[in-house]
């Protein structure tokens, strides 16, 4: 195949699939708006599960590469009562099938992977638009341009591809997450290193939560949810750290201080991270030489599929592209049938899990769950 694969976004998903593109020899290049791997951090662990994230990485060729990633003990579970008590404990026993790996780790393993001058760095993409049926342009906020025969967003949320193909837009979905962290937890915060163990922690009530992940060391990484509309959460001035964390910690007023000082004692400003959703189900019709993958094509729910079904996506359509390389149609046209089966899965599974974690019986209902699954 000699056109070229135009991909917007470097993301795992992007990543996955120019890796895959690669392997079997067919040109690929990655358009980023940041300006290089390093411009902004990359989020924290992330459970690659074997049957999907997984299976991407060893259509990539690098499941090997991948496990020399992996963080022993961070698939131990716990999950607290508002007063620190213990509901339900899982240890990590290293046989699990969703190991944990840091979300930069793994996208600088799939970057190191690409032959140089893969992905172009700083090129914001300000539009896109299509010239002729399977011909589109790419204009970049710098104003130069590109034309393509094929282009594939992996451009996340805010895709400015997505609009090729539908107009659905993603929605707030009512719940927000607050973002903290506490470094060298193990000396400096005894008591909320050991709250959360050696792997994860959900202390829960009804429409609100304190999600932490042990990462490297003592970090303790925590997401802070809050059911709340976005009026709530714009009355607060998150550029005044010390006023927002109080506003944030406020609502958790009771509950056990080693809990709330994943919030109180955080050693950097709470960053708010809006939580948006696009349809469950949502599909577009067939547009010759364009098509999405990962949150720009099925934005959902946070339940530890996104970035496994991102790069998941990413290892098909590339497996597609390399079996079909003379008929791109028919490679997009496979690829989106079963994308669009299994995003809808995915985000109907979400869906329910934000249910168990912030409904009405919480905790008690993902305790049940855990156990039933025990």
């Amino acid at each position: 195949m000699n056109t070229p694969i135009t991909i917007i976004g470097a993301g795992l998903g992007g990543l996955t699939l120019a890796r895959v593109l690669h392997v079997h020899g067919i040109p690929v290049t990655v358009y980023e708006a940041e300006s290089s791997s390093t411009a902004r951090a990359q989020g924290g662990m992330l459970d690659i599960h074997d049957y999907n994230g997984q299976l991407a990485l060893q259509a990539a060729g690098l499941i090997h590469a991948f496990r020399s990633l992996i963080l022993e003990g961070r698939e131990a579970i716990r999950i607290l009562d508002r007063d620190g008590s213990v509901l339900f404990e899982q240890a990590d026993e290293g046989k699990g099938a969703r190991p944990e790996v840091l979300r930069g780790e793994l996208r600088q393993m799939l970057l190191d992977s690409l032959p140089p001058n893969t992905v172009r760095w700083d090129h914001k993409v300000s539009d896109v638009r299509t010239l002729s049926e399977g011909c589109h342009e790419v204009t970049f906020v710098d104003g130069s341009t590109l034309v393509t025969s094929v282009l594939v967003g992996a451009d996340g949320a805010w895709s400015r591809v997505r609009p090729l193909l539908t107009e659905a837009v993603p929605e707030y979905m009512g719940r927000s997450f607050i973002e903290t962290y506490l470094f060298d937890s193990d000396t400096r915060n005894p008591a909320a290193a050991n709250a959360v163990g050696g792997g994860s922690l959900f202390a829960l009530a009804p429409g609100k939560g304190i999600q932490a992940h042990r990462e490297r060391g003592g970090t303790l990484h925590t997401y802070v949810a809050l059911s709340q509309p976005q009026d709530w959460f714009a009355a607060i001035d998150f550029s005044d750290g010390s006023a927002a964390t109080a506003r944030i910690a406020q609502e958790f007023d009771g509950w056990a201080p080693e809990l709330t000082a994943l919030i109180t004692d955080s050693d950097t400003v709470p960053v708010l991270r809006s939580l948006y959703t696009l349809p469950i189900g949502h599909r577009w019709n067939r547009v010759p030489g364009v098509t999405l993958l990962g949150d720009a094509a099925h934005l959902s729910a946070p339940n530890g599929e996104g970035a496994n079904l991102a790069m998941y996506d990413g290892a098909e359509l590339g497996k597609a592209i390399a079996a079909h390389p003379d008929d791109i149609e028919v490679a997009l046209a496979q690829y989106e049938q079963a994308l669009f089966s299994r995003s809808t899965e995915a985000a109907n599974e979400g869906a329910q899990l934000h249910q168990l974690i912030f409904g009405d019986d919480a905790p008690h209902s993902l305790v049940m769950a855990f156990n039933e699954h025990r």
